[in-house]
């Protein structure tokens, strides 16, 4: 037999490997990505002194570029990374923004969140400017990290546009193992209790109008 002919039969059989190693090659195999979200623990704050309502108009957010996308960040002596395989269901400035709305609509305080197209007298106007948003591994890369959420908050008076606060606002919060669920859990309790510092603080304000 010529080597070099070969029966249909086998020819059809190597037509259909090569074609199916082509589907192999153009539809590879991928792991699939965890979805996860921050915001929903609830958000204690001080009620404040007595007084009638006050409005505050919320500028957009400024949050830091690294940490603001859906990407998990996280921070091992000094170098920065994402955790691989896990994002948020939307932006962290996305996420974070819904978050503060949440706990200002919560809030047993005076202070109220005036929202775009509302109207609704201003009186004071809040700032806000997302510093740090990561997972720290402080002891090293394989023990459970520490969540760092660092804010600045700066208050303006609405009718001259005078300075009624400037504060930085801090909180830390350890995951329990170093799992995605956990470091997740973690973020929520530390954005949890620097958005009720900024809540209470806010209330605060409202004498000074």
């Amino acid at each position: 037999m010529n080597p070099f002919r070969l029966p249909l039969r086998v020819l059809a059989m190597a037509a259909v490997a090569a074609a199916l190693s082509g589907c192999i090659t153009l539809l590879p195999k991928t792991d699939p990505v965890g979805l996860y979200r921050f915001g929903n623990s609830p958000v204690a704050a001080a009620k404040g002194p007595p007084g009638k309502l006050f409005g505050v108009l919320k500028t957009p957010t400024v949050f830091t570029r690294a940490s603001s996308s859906d990407r998990l960040l996280t921070i091992t002596d000094g170098e920065a990374a994402y955790i691989a395989g896990a994002r948020w269901v939307s932006p962290a400035s996305v996420l974070f923004d819904e978050a503060v709305a949440r706990a200002f609509e919560a809030d047993p305080g005076r202070a109220r969140l005036i929202g775009r197209g509302e109207v609704a007298k201003a009186d004071l106007v809040l700032r806000l400017e997302v510093r740090s948003f990561e997972a720290v591994y402080v002891n090293g890369p394989k023990a459970p990290p520490e969540v760092l959420v660092q804010v600045r908050g700066v208050i303006n008076r609405n009718s001259d546009r005078a300075l009624v606060g400037d504060q930085i606002f801090e909180a830390r919060a350890t995951a329990s193992s170093n799992r995605v669920g956990a470091i997740v859990q973690a973020y929520d309790a530390a954005n949890a209790k620097v958005l009720s510092e900024i809540t209470t603080w806010v209330d605060g304000a409202g004498p000074g109008i």
